[in-house]
């Protein structure tokens, strides 16, 4: 039987985050990817400590931002890639109110390091009442990130590409069919609706579109915002997203979605362009904004990391560590995001 500390459920943001804090400190593990496409593999990656709505910032937004640089070094030093793409958010104005608003929360002590006084004028996308930079922020290679963090960990042969038999845990025994462990750390996202031990817990599914398109033209090198997002990801291809939806549960594509997305795309970019892909999967949100950290009330062997929600990056990169110094170091998890809070 082969023995590790943990086995981690799941292959998005919060399962590789957390298997590289695990690798950081010399912890065995296996990782169950599954099958299933999370909404962590579709997302823009946009870490911004702003919401861009309200322009006001959110908990522990700094504290998330500031340790973002330091997990991407360590990531890189076995990697070989720095993931962080440092182009800043360009936010659209929809109005004057907006400006106005902007400018007096940028002399916000807590928005000071983030928003710009300084506005620009976009020149490939229409911005008549110019955009306002989100200073710090930047956004991360999705795409590369994955491929790249799964390519590393099935070489070093921790990579399981099978679906998580949950009635296969022998909770009194620590083992799961052919292991032996000291902790299972279920990263599930929407799934864990399927888990016996942490089905009551309201993950709630947030289903999302995003497109690729391909433009011929230049585009300013911003993450654009203003419904949507619209960022290069390569030569000429482009992402455009995305969209929420608490309400379909389903798989498909909808329609509407895709619609709502170039009607959002074609109010700011008047050039032309083509759908490469409509892409669409789940978030795992939770009604409190906040993610769920900590360990089943009856079997302290099995714990929880979910819920990491539109800021899959910023909350998965920050609260990995925390979540392995709760783990491995019994540091006390802040009640708002411990599990605790829904028993």
């Amino acid at each position: 039987m082969d023995q590790v500390d943990y086995i981690i459920v799941g292959g998005g943001f919060a399962g590789f985050f957390l298997a590289h804090q695990l690798q950081k400190e010399n912890r065995s593990f296996v990782i169950f990817n599954g099958e299933q496409i999370s909404g962590s593999h579709i997302s823009a990656g946009v870490c911004n400590p702003v919401i861009l709505k309200r322009f006001s910032t959110f908990w522990k937004s700094k504290e998330q931002m500031d340790y973002l640089e330091t997990i991407f070094s360590e990531i890189e030093s076995y990697t070989g890639k720095n993931y962080i793409i440092n182009e800043p958010v360009a936010r659209i104005f929809h109005d004057e109110a907006e400006k106005k608003q902007w400018l007096k929360n940028s002399n916000k002590d807590d928005l000071k390091p983030f928003l710009d006084p300084d506005f620009i004028t976009l020149d490939s996308v229409e911005n008549p009442l110019e955009s306002g930079i989100v200073k710090n922020s930047c956004r991360i290679d999705v795409e590369n990130f994955f491929k790249d963090m799964f390519q590393y960990f099935d070489e070093k042969g921790v990579i399981i590409n099978d679906s998580f038999d949950h009635d296969s845990i022998d909770t009194e025994n620590s083992t799961y069919k052919d292991f032996q462990f000291k902790k299972i750390v279920f990263c599930e996202g929407i799934h864990t609706k399927d888990n016996p031990y942490f089905d009551q817990i309201p993950v709630l599914p947030n289903k999302g579109h995003c497109l690729e398109v391909k433009i011929d033209e230049p585009i300013d090198p911003y993450i654009i915002k203003k419904k949507h997002f619209l960022f290069s990801l390569s030569d000429k291809r482009f992402y455009c997203g995305g969209t929420y939806d608490r309400f379909d549960q389903t798989e498909e594509i909808d329609p509407e979605f895709v619609e709502e997305l170039e009607t959002g795309l074609q109010v700011f970019y008047k050039g032309n362009y083509s759908i490469s892909k409509i892409k669409t999967a789940f978030r795992a949100t939770v009604d409190d904004r906040r993610p769920i950290l900590g360990t089943h009330p009856e079997f302290t062997n099995l714990h929880i990391f979910n819920g990491l929600g539109a800021r899959g990056v910023l909350n998965g990169t920050y609260f990995s560590k925390v979540m392995f110094d709760y783990l491995e170091s019994q540091i006390d998890l802040d009640s708002e995001i411990d599990v605790k809070r829904f028993y």
